[in-house]
């Protein structure tokens, strides 16, 4: 049985999308913000998600872009935002498909058969990475004390973007204007002061001492890099 997340903040939404899609024998979990999305997605990977862009603590976009930090799983945008410069923007982050409310049942379920009809990425190996006293899981989007006492991190979307292209290329200098480009998108590769504020509250959460950083090293005027 295929597995959808469905993500909105009105109930009546959720609650006619669940019952179209169990009576069409899917397996259905829902969640009513960005954060609760994440945390379902991460605990029992979906086969395909329908995502509202207006949720209640995360802008929609910025939950496609921390899924795709680790999930492949196909996206369908369902929202009232209108436009294209809009969906545009759901697309680049990487949605496979945008379809604006209100919208007919039939369309949304045919559409779903169809990126569920796509060939289904190769599994990739599972990645964890040792960052001082913790373990990142790439792959699940967690990271907890390697020692297995205590409390997990927890990271933001835009925070995991930022970490994971460093975590997979250790010893590596990562341009900050990739860095820019790749979270924020083109245009944004003078925006310095982003990365200062996310490198900062990252090595807060992982680093021993986040004013004399070991493992998340700045390279004056290029970038960074993960020092293992």
């Amino acid at each position: 049985m295929r597995r959808v997340l469905v993500v909105d903040d009105e109930p009546q939404m959720l609650r006619a999308l669940g019952i179209n899609l169990r009576a069409r024998h899917y397996a259905v979990a829902t969640a009513p913000d960005g954060a609760t999305a994440l945390r379902l997605a991460g605990h029992c990977p979906p086969d395909a998600i329908v995502l509202d862009l207006g949720l209640p603590d995360l802008d929609g976009v910025e939950v496609i872009a921390g899924l795709r930090v680790w999930c492949s799983a196909p996206i369908i945008v369902l929202s009232g935002r209108t436009g294209p410069a809009v969906t545009v923007e759901a697309l680049d982050a990487g949605a496979d498909d945008y379809l604006t409310k209100p919208f007919s049942m039939d369309e949304l379920l045919a559409r779903l058969r169809a990126v569920l009809r796509r060939p289904v990425p190769a599994a990739q190996p599972r990645e964890t990475v040792e960052v001082a006293a913790f373990t990142v899981d790439l792959g699940s989007y967690t990271a907890v004390p390697t020692s297995g006492e205590g409390e997990p991190l927890h990271f933001t979307p835009t925070e995991w973007r930022l970490l994971a292209p460093l975590l997979r290329n250790p010893g590596r200098l990562v341009t900050g204007a990739q860095l820019l480009r790749d979270v924020w998108g083109p245009g944004r590769e003078n925006r310095t002061n982003y990365l200062r504020i996310y490198m900062s509250a990252l090595r807060r959460k992982l680093e021993p001492d986040p004013s004399r950083p070991r493992h998340l090293i700045t390279e004056p005027g290029m970038g960074y890099r993960f020092d293992p």
